[in-house]
């Protein structure tokens, strides 16, 4: 749609988008960039926000990462079309690893992730080897569980040849764990991290399955600690309510699980079941402001100590 099209409501409600984003971006990068030490010379942990390319699934991959930048995110996770997200898709077959780089640059994004479910991250490798390498998330395996070590150990072996690859185009592989999945017990995450001994090879931890087998977030965060490599700041509700600041979960303490184990990558709000690109900006927002709130109290509560 060109600018002159644009009705002045449209207009209005864009700039505001854009001017919200902007401040965001602002307080962020005021309160965690290098500077005058606080109080107690501790420098606090740095909250870095990503979102997910399927959460605007029903846009085109340029119009998607417009929005996740006017919305004040640093970072974007691409996903495949598996999930009704065409975005990595239309990436490999449009725009290429060039044009992946200058639609990120031109929204000022950093590439948080290749989401690859179900298809595979091999089929994205070396895309995402050539726009400069990264993190790409894949599913665990599976099913029932009856001999935890043995199983996991063979998880390992089969996942060589991907671990190959992402050696080959300077990425690293995140796990994803699940309920009915090897990667879904407290147990689980400690075999994994005690048996996996390579540094390309990590977690993408899901609080919404973890809360539905009743297992801690803090705990868990604890057990994976450097091995951690992506966080969906998910919950286990119902539609809007799965997203931070909507539904009843209290994201501070896990905030604060992140900050003590050293987190290093983006919190990522994340929800399935995706109502309108209008509505879905609206639930970020509220998820975006939220999670900078539970920064603030956390970090507070940690330079306090």
């Amino acid at each position: 749609m060109h600018a002159t099209q644009l009705s002045r409501r449209t207009f209005l409600q864009q700039s505001s988008t854009v001017l919200a984003g902007a401040a965001l971006t602002h307080a962020l990068s005021t309160r965690t960039n290098a500077g005058e030490p606080p109080a107690g010379g501790k420098t606090p942990w740095p909250l870095r926000l990503s979102t997910s390319t399927v959460q605007f699934g029903s846009l085109s991959v340029e119009n998607a990462c417009e929005r996740i930048a006017a919305l004040g995110f640093t970072a974007v996770d691409f996903w495949h079309a598996g999930f009704q997200s065409p975005h990595l898709n239309e990436i490999q077959k449009r725009l290429g690893p060039e044009g992946l780089k200058e639609l990120l640059a031109k929204h000022h994004l950093k590439l948080c992730a290749f989401t690859c479910y179900n298809v595979g991250y091999p089929k994205f490798a070396e895309l995402l080897g050539k726009v400069g390498g990264g993190l790409a998330v894949r599913e665990a395996r599976y099913g029932k569980v009856k001999n935890l070590t043995a199983e996991m150990k063979a998880l390992l072996e089969q996942l060589k040849p991907q671990l190959e690859l992402a050696e080959k185009y300077n990425s690293r592989i995140a796990i994803e764990n699940h309920a009915d999945s090897l990667l879904s017990s407290k147990d689980s995450f400690k075999a994994f991290v005690e048996l996996n001994k390579n540094p390309r090879l990590g977690i993408a931890l899901a609080p919404y399955h973890l809360q539905v087998a009743k297992v801690s977030v803090e705990e868990v965060i604890g057990i994976v600690g450097k091995q951690l490599l992506f966080f969906y700041a998910w919950q286990h509700a119902e539609g809007m309510k799965q997203l931070p600041g909507i539904g009843p979960a209290d994201f501070t303490p896990w905030i604060a699980a992140l900050a003590q184990a050293g987190y290093a990558e983006y919190v990522n709000p994340f929800m399935h079941g995706h109502p309108g690109p209008v509505e879905m900006a609206k639930g970020l927002t509220t998820a975006r402001d939220y999670l900078v709130q539970c920064h603030q109290k956390a970090m507070a509560t940690s330079l306090a100590h």
